[in-house]
């Protein structure tokens, strides 16, 4: 089975299920009887399958301002357009008025993200051909430039197939090394920073779907200090990735992903300090009182390198951070079976 990153691309299709609750839905499921030598094309179906079903129900249209010169009036009257045409005998009205279209932001991100993977050699031909067909509906709509780009849609309740869609095309253009010269992008292989965005929401709402009993939660954390004593307000923000509480016990699941899980030191592998300390943080902060029913974990995807992170060290008010690796390179269930062994293993 092909991988990516030392990650099979079926289980790649298992996190974005569980990170975007529409993969679950719609025409999605026929996805993992197929097969993919590449991440890209795979993103290509799934942008395939989500943009016909999006053209069924027809593309997003917004009021957009529209300028121009009409026979009759429409809109508000533009004076001084009117009155050049009338110097330049042109017997037109200058208008401007608001029309619903096409052509906005939504639509321009998924033309301009397919565009990009038209030009990848990571998408199969006949995957390229069906998007092609695609973009004849799309030829009311521009072209945007992703270097500019904010992502600050708003997403209602119907617009659950966009919102999705846009979070692929988010984590695809993520994944492009833009070139000096503009318009111009090369695709690489998918960075560790966009492939841990996604770990991270996969772990969350994996615990979310199995385990709602263990209230699984991205919650920030408070600074354990006086704050009427404290002369500054500037600290950092505490934002755990997954919080597991059980009664009055209390789990912290910071994951990590990286291309290598350990550092070394003459040698010496060792578990990556700023990881450690940040952790170390979390579980000492929320449990203010010291009550070490506070525990933390810090969870990798696992590598190939020849020692991971396995283990735990338990401190004397009794909290215990433990160091474990997922292990992504295998069949799902697999994957499902170490996540359940993660919180059996340490009682929750």
């Amino acid at each position: 089975m092909a991988t990516n990153n030392n990650i099979f691309i079926h289980n790649i299709y298992y996190m974005l299920t569980y990170a975007f609750q529409e993969l679950k839905q719609n025409n999605y499921e026929k996805i993992y009887g197929e097969n993919f030598d590449e991440i890209l094309d795979l993103f290509a179906e799934i942008l395939h399958k989500g943009i016909a079903y999006q053209l069924k129900q027809g593309l997003r249209k917004e009021y957009v301002s529209c300028h121009d010169s009409l026979a009759t009036i429409r809109g508000k009257l533009d004076l001084n357009v009117t009155i050049k045409n009338r110097i330049k005998r042109l017997y037109k009205i200058g208008c401007n008025y608001d029309e619903l279209s096409e052509n906005n932001i939504y639509n321009q991100i998924l033309k301009t993200t397919v565009l990009i993977l038209l030009k990848s050699p990571d998408v199969k031909p006949e995957r390229k051909e069906l998007l092609r067909r695609l973009m004849l509906f799309f030829n009311n709509v521009d072209i945007i430039d992703i270097h500019s780009l904010e992502w600050n849609m708003q997403f209602g309740k119907n617009s659950k197939t966009y919102h999705m869609l846009l979070n692929v095309c988010n984590f695809i253009i993520g994944g492009l090394l833009m070139t000096t010269e503009k318009g111009s992008y090369l695709m690489r292989t998918f960075s560790d920073e966009r492939m841990a965005k996604l770990y991270e929401k996969f772990i969350l709402e994996y615990y979310k779907r199995h385990y709602p009993c263990l209230n699984p939660k991205a919650a920030q954390i408070n600074w354990n200090i006086k704050k009427e004593k404290s002369t500054t307000d500037i600290l950092p923000n505490m934002q755990s990735d997954t919080m597991l509480t059980l009664n009055d016990r209390t789990l912290i699941i910071d994951a990590k992903y990286y291309s290598k899980s350990m550092q070394y030191n003459f040698d010496k592998a060792k578990i990556h300090s700023i990881n450690l300390y940040q952790i170390h943080s979390y579980v000492m902060n929320y449990d203010s009182e010291h009550t070490g029913k506070v525990d933390g974990m810090l969870l990798y995807a696992k590598t190939e390198e020849k020692i991971i992170p396995d283990g735990k060290m338990t401190f004397n008010d009794g909290n215990v951070i433990y160091f474990k690796s997922l292990d992504l390179n295998q069949e799902f269930p697999e994957i499902e079976k170490q996540l359940k062994c993660i919180i059996g293993e340490i009682g929750l």
